[in-house]
């Protein structure tokens, strides 16, 4: 008796993993690509600030 609710019990925890990790899956995530790409404009938007400051200083 009591091993039939245990199963019931980790079937149901398994549905329930199994359901919670194709919804992530489905969620549409920033690509690491995307992130590559919008991490390096930044950088050189940083860089061309830096050197327009060093040139209004001198």
């Amino acid at each position: 008796m009591l091993s039939k609710i245990w199963k019931k019990l980790c079937i149901l925890i398994l549905i329930i993993a199994c359901l919670f990790n194709i919804i992530l899956k489905l969620v549409d995530r920033v690509s690491f690509n995307k992130e590559a790409v919008e991490s390096a404009k930044y950088m050189l938007e940083q860089q061309e600030y830096e050197k327009d400051e060093e040139n209004a200083i001198k």
